[in-house]
């Protein structure tokens, strides 16, 4: 597996990061053997960089992840957390703390239920409206400076906020939403992040599966985030998915599979990008990893954006209340 540096202080990583969140429950039930047989296929495999968030099932998924390594390496998995969001016990959502105080507290459970004692990368998962960015950083570096903390990193943040971070501890890199139909990055995001020597780690590479030539419409059930989102509800999925065919016909004279294109052109935006792969089961691992083998020609590229051009996608990657309070947004 190739691996890249992010940022430009950041660990060695993976070509390609493993994003776990589906398997807690986001996306509808997940099996946890199933799970547990993922991660380590992607260990194997040479993945070394897990995605995970504290709040990911209320903590079910840093345990998951903790349960996954026992036995292995620890300095061969590359932890990445982000903190902050507040959950409820009935799964609602209660806004963000990224007060200083929170940080460390968050930190502290984190470490316990993953079983590690430092985090590579740590990150809010949003900005919190009443904290200052620069006393959020502030207080990861210094869980650095006392080892609890390895690199930093940032999550779905606008430029400014990129800017005013990198003025008080280095940054290694930004985990933003970037697919073919979500490139809102490349206006002001991405050139801000390529002038700090900040790499991009992207999720929603295949847009929660909806071009990944697996989606079918009326497929999400009772519990799954894309039953409420805009890109998948009557209106929009009929458009979306007529994409998808678009992106078929491409893939299929290249031998390939449509989420093998999807990762693939993401990936070509740069050594600076790595995708996050959020797959659930080893089949779908496989299938992502097969990306790496994609050579996108100069006449590729072109087919893809006419099949596929920029804003062509219908609704937004997010409910429009949700979008309204992200700084990437603004």
């Amino acid at each position: 597996m190739q691996t890249y540096r992010l940022g430009k202080t950041g660990p060695e990583v993976s070509a390609i990061g493993l994003g776990c969140m589906g398997m807690s429950g986001m996306y509808g039930p997940s099996d946890r053997a199933e799970s547990i047989a993922t991660i380590h296929a992607a260990l194997d495999a040479g993945v070394n960089l897990l995605d995970t968030g504290d709040f990911y099932g209320m903590g079910h998924n840093e345990m998951l992840i903790g349960e996954a390594l026992k036995g292995r390496r620890r300095e061969n998995a590359i932890i990445s957390v982000k903190f902050g969001a507040l959950r409820d016990p009935a799964g609602g959502w209660g806004g963000i703390d990224a007060r200083p105080v929170a940080v460390k507290n968050f930190l502290a459970y984190s470490l316990q239920r993953l079983g590690v004692d430092y985090i590579d990368i740590y990150r809010p998962a949003r900005l919190d409206p009443n904290v200052s960015i620069e006393d959020t950083v502030g207080a990861i570096a210094d869980l650095v400076k006392s080892g609890y903390v390895r690199h930093i990193g940032l999550s779905e943040v606008g430029a400014e906020t990129i800017r005013r971070a990198a003025t008080v501890a280095p940054i290694v890199d930004l985990q933003i939403e970037y697919s073919l139909i979500s490139r809102s990055i490349e206006e002001k995001i991405l050139p801000a992040t390529r002038e700090l020597g900040i790499s991009i780690t992207a999720y929603g590479v295949l847009s929660r599966g909806l071009i990944s030539g697996h989606w079918q419409k009326g497929q999400a059930a009772a519990g799954d985030f894309r039953a409420y989102s805009p890109r998948f509800q009557d209106g929009n999925i009929e458009q979306n998915l007529a994409l998808v065919e678009k992106l078929r016909e491409i893939a299929e004279a290249k031998s390939v599979s449509v989420a093998q294109i999807a990762i693939a052109w993401v990936a070509a935006k740069g050594k600076d990008i790595v995708p996050l792969i959020g797959a659930r089961r080893r089949d779908r691992l496989t299938e992502a990893l097969g990306s790496r083998a994609v050579d996108l020609s100069a006449e590729d590229f072109e087919a893809i954006e006419r099949a596929v051009p920029k804003d062509a996608a219908a609704g937004g990657r997010y409910p429009e209340q949700m979008l309204q309070h992200m700084d990437s947004e603004k």
